[in-house]
């Protein structure tokens, strides 16, 4: 193992507000590149492409809607709820299998729920294995709005995306909170990394003293 203080990491937070270059930046400390990094929207394309609507409803609540930028912020905000709840089975059926690997890995992604991280916490515990937990968060839509179009200028303006954003960062900063899981405010950029590391040994303990989570729909 490195000096990392975890063996597996799992990096959640709403789309847009940089889990992947956070997620790059941790895997690669210290000196290098030292852990492996698992993009968990990977699975989900895997898994939706797996399964159909019929059968698996509640994974493909965004493929039955032709323009969710028609639904109000709220609608959708309930339907990514929804899907991230349905995607539990598989966030730990993932850190299942990096706990028989013998090499660190940050697990990063939106659909990654609080409820989820903790049972992995608890999991990663009787394994005798450091699995962590945080959740990166940005308040400001507009800032959200900026990201997207930096990363995707060929998108137009996506507004109602980045309201949405915006409202399920705040859904997982207080989930999170109820299971004493660190949240990190994604700005400055330029610290970020530091800043998790910090609050991840603040929060040493922090899920395992709540009660374990029922997952579920």
């Amino acid at each position: 193992m490195t000096a990392t203080s975890w063996d597996i990491l799992l990096v959640g937070g709403a789309s847009g507000v940089g889990k992947s270059r956070a997620a790059a930046q941790l895997a690669g400390e210290p000196g290098g590149s030292k852990g492996f990094v698992v993009e968990f929207d990977d699975v989900v394309s895997a898994v939706e492409a797996m399964t159909t609507p019929e059968h698996h409803p509640a994974l493909h609540h965004f493929g039955t809607v032709p323009d969710t930028a028609r639904l109000s912020v709220d609608r959708v905000l309930d339907l990514q709820i929804a899907t991230a709840r349905a995607l539990e089975p598989a966030v730990l059926g993932v850190v299942r299998n990096r706990l028989t690997v013998d090499v660190p890995a940050v697990i990063e992604g939106d659909y990654l729920t609080p409820d989820a991280a903790a049972e992995a916490i608890h999991e990663g515990r009787a394994a005798g294995r450091r699995v962590r937990a945080v959740f990166l968060y940005e308040p400001d839509p507009e800032q959200i709005l900026a990201n997207y179009a930096a990363r995707e200028p060929d998108s137009g303006e996506q507004r109602h995306r980045a309201q949405v954003s915006a409202a399920y960062s705040h859904w997982l900063a207080g989930q999170a909170a109820r299971h004493g899981l660190p949240v990190v405010e994604c700005r400055p950029w330029a610290d970020l990394a530091g800043r998790v590391e910090r609050a991840l040994g603040q929060h040493v303990d922090g899920a395992l003293s709540h009660p374990r989570p029922t997952l579920g729909p």
